[in-house]
């Protein structure tokens, strides 16, 4: 397998010049986005019709007989083998599990004086989930979306999914059962963002828009933002594995694999301090790859965007994952939790090698909806937080006003705002 490989030290240019190249702008992909929203906009019904056609293969005369209800989800349940919804209904359960742990009750303080001081924490009224569906379908999406808004308490979930050719996989259909999906849409890419956002004269519009996507999801969600809440602008799917002279490379190249397979953009790395390993993992990677039914797409995202980066140690393996900042970071080293202290920006840390990355994926309990693209700088995984407002509270006495009121004034003062002083000098008169 023809991997790129280097070696990187500080100050990590290199590194710091492959991340600068990743980031394109394409002035006529956004226009053409954005002509989509517009449409929607305009047209409502008729513009999603005409673009569930053209861009789905899902001709329908009306926007309601490409809406799925809970009835159609339910029967999709009863079509599954008995082992694979109790595999979705353990998987829920583990991601209910975990995201209870994030619930947030709120505060009131009630002081001496009579004030009062507080936060209310409440949920979205209603959230839309997107959920991918072209190169393959994914009911573990399903549930790493809903089952936390749910968690939060969030009345209406509507989720949406390109279909080509006019059908939602079983599985999905089961999955939005068993998470509480209220009504499914049978759309997809920017014109489906578009409809959440903005609504139509059949979907309602939501709060948030939530879940991965493609590249047309990404930007229409970031064009719709400010119109709804957003989770992440999601990018394509990342990989880094840092791995010491410990790894088996079998593992490291399944996993690289793994994330590789998923789409021809994606991006899979191998950060090492093991020359052995590095020279080892190409020739696993052809092996594996020989038996893998989605091998070309993989090859191709291994050949254009795979990196072997080679380190003096795994201190610089540590600063080249957090310039990375990738999606998913596994640690596949003797020691994975004393070198998980030096990770800074990754959006999940995978801990040795019992734990690959489809572990959580899928089963573990934390959402596999991760800030890609750098992102994991400052984003965090989807979690209940996304999904619920806050609301400050604010009650003065007479007895605290009359003893912060002046210093009140003097800021206000300070900022020219009279009008501000005003409203606090009038009630500390008596007026």
């Amino acid at each position: 397998m023809n991997v790129r490989s280097i070696r990187a030290a500080a100050p990590y240019d290199q590194i710091r010049a492959i991340l600068r190249g990743e980031a394109v702008e394409d002035p006529a992909f956004r226009e053409e986005v954005a002509g989509i929203i517009r449409a929607v906009i305009e047209r409502g019904d008729e513009a999603v019709i005409d673009f569930a056609e053209r861009f789905d293969s899902s001709p329908a005369n009306s926007l309601a007989e490409l809406r799925v209800g809970v009835d159609e989800m339910e029967a999709a349940a009863g079509t599954l083998p008995d082992g694979l919804i109790a595999s979705l209904r353990s998987a829920a359960a583990n991601i209910r599990r975990f995201h209870e742990r994030q619930l947030e009750r709120g505060f009131l303080d009630l002081l001496p004086d009579g004030s009062v001081l507080g936060q209310r924490v409440a949920p979205l009224a209603t959230v839309g989930v997107y959920v991918p569906g072209g190169r393959a379908a994914y009911p573990s999406s399903v549930l790493m979306t809903v089952v936390p808004a749910r968690v939060a308490g969030v009345e209406r979930v509507v989720m949406t999914s390109p279909t080509p050719g006019g059908k939602v996989e079983n599985a999905v259909l089961a999955a939005a059962w068993i998470a509480g999906v209220d009504e499914i849409y049978r759309i997809g890419g920017a014109y489906a963002i578009a409809a959440l956002a903005y609504g139509t004269e059949t979907i309602g519009a939501v709060d948030k828009i939530v879940g991965p996507g493609s590249r047309w999801v990404a930007e229409a969600k970031r064009q719709v933002f400010g119109q709804v809440d957003i989770d992440i602008i999601a990018g394509p799917s990342e990989i880094l594995v840092i791995a010491d002279g410990s790894a088996d490379p079998v593992h490291v190249a399944a996993d690289l694999i793994g994330q590789a397979e998923h789409d021809p953009d994606a991006i899979a790395w191998l950060v090492t301090n093991d020359e052995g390993l590095a020279a080892a993992v190409p020739d696993a990677l052809d092996d594996l790859l020989a038996r893998n039914p989605r091998r070309e797409i993989a090859q191709t995202s291994l050949q254009q965007n795979g990196l072997i980066v080679i380190v003096p140690d795994l201190s610089a393996a540590a600063a080249v994952a957090n310039l990375r900042a990738p999606e998913h970071l596994e640690l596949l080293v003797a020691e994975p939790l004393q070198l998980a202290g030096g990770i800074r920006n990754a959006g999940a840390i995978f801990l040795g090698g019992h734990t690959p990355e489809p572990v959580g994926d899928y089963f573990a309990g934390p959402s596999h909806v991760l800030p890609t693209g750098g992102t994991a700088r400052w984003a965090s995984p989807l979690g209940v937080y996304d999904f619920v407002k806050r609301t400050s509270i604010i009650g003065y006495s007479r007895e605290r006003l009359e003893r912060d009121g002046p210093e009140v004034i003097r800021l206000a003062e300070s900022e020219h705002l009279a009008g501000h002083a005003e409203a606090v000098r009038v009630r500390l008169q008596g007026r």
